[in-house]
């Protein structure tokens, strides 16, 4: 900051002060002494205003704030290129150096936790109870927003607590995902189809492979849609409609993972206009040992799910 800029902020700032102290004081000497019963000569709809001097507690509080600025302003930056006479604002004062600062502290603080658990497979994380607070907190600033507060997942987005999974459920997989992210392309076949196609392709995919029922009006011929499947969408989704992970190809087979919906309009709609998924990286963001510990999380929702549904079968019987 330039010399002229750091004195026009100087006394812009110390004028103000001055300036409230002398209005607060005279302000003051000008009261009249004591509850009176004169008024101040005006009136608004009958109510008339006493001429009392301003409660002490109100006096003291505004005192207090401009005793409170001066100690600030002596003691951290805020007069141009004063710099305060705390120690570690030499450089000055900003957001950004705060952050830092902070970020320092908890690397500091945290740091050695975070390398021992990055240091350990993510099976073995995700059996660790403080991992998983640390890891349901970092779920809940970076990843709910998408995946809600449950990992159940909304249009659109998958449910990481059960056992479908698009590009694979192992832990070194799901850490890939989160520290690279995904980019998946469902084309749209629409123009290629032409409407009977699409319907056709639907309605197949629904009946033959999701084991869904078909509404009564579908109107949709089974042995096209097959036909047009095997032309088609064997590339990416496989013969059987199992889903090819490597491509994120979802498995057909399992309507639970269609996270566009499974209804036939909306199935029509996928095929028709295509879908386009975009899971962001993590890695610049967090870093390798906070997504360790939010792979771990992950994984732990998904075999917790799936421990709870063995539970409860082997109850059943």
């Amino acid at each position: 900051m330039t010399t002229f800029w750091s004195t026009w902020i100087c006394v812009l700032t110390i004028g103000s002060l001055i300036g409230l102290t002398w209005l607060l004081i005279g302000t003051r000497k000008g009261e009249t002494k004591g509850s009176v019963d004169q008024t101040m000569g005006h009136s608004f709809d009958g109510i008339e205003e006493y001429d009392n001097p301003l409660p002490q507690w109100w006096f003291m509080l505004f005192a207090g704030t401009l005793v409170f600025a001066v100690g600030y302003l002596i003691l951290y930056p805020g007069l141009g290129n004063w710099k305060g006479v705390l120690p570690g604002y030499e450089d000055g004062w900003t957001q950004t150096k705060e952050w830092e600062k902070e970020m320092a502290k908890a690397d500091s603080k945290f740091g050695p936790i975070f390398a021992k658990f990055a240091a350990m497979p993510v099976e073995e994380v995700a059996k660790d109870p403080q991992a998983l607070k640390m890891g349901g907190r970092l779920f809940a600033s970076n990843c709910a927003v998408c995946h809600g507060s449950d990992a159940k997942g909304a249009f659109g987005f998958p449910n990481l607590a059960d056992s479908i999974w698009r590009w694979g459920g192992s832990p070194d997989t799901i850490k890939t995902t989160i520290m690279g992210g995904r980019m998946a392309a469902m084309p749209a076949w629409g123009e290629v189809l032409g409407e009977t196609g699409v319907k056709n392709v639907a309605a197949y995919v629904r009946h033959e492979l999701a084991g869904l029922p078909l509404p009564a009006d579908s109107g949709a011929d089974l042995h096209a849609g097959q036909q047009t499947f095997s032309t088609t969408c064997v590339a990416c989704h496989g013969v059987n409609g199992q889903g090819t992970e490597l491509m994120g190809a979802p498995n057909l087979t399992q309507p639970a993972g269609f996270i566009y919906g499974t209804s036939l309009t909306q199935l029509q709609q996928t095929i028709r206009h295509g879908r386009q998924g975009h899971m962001p990286a993590q890695n610049e963001l967090l870093g390798n040992d906070k997504v360790q510990l939010l792979a771990a999380y992950v994984y732990s929702l998904s075999h917790a799910t799936r421990a709870e549904g063995l539970q409860a079968a082997s109850k059943s019987q």
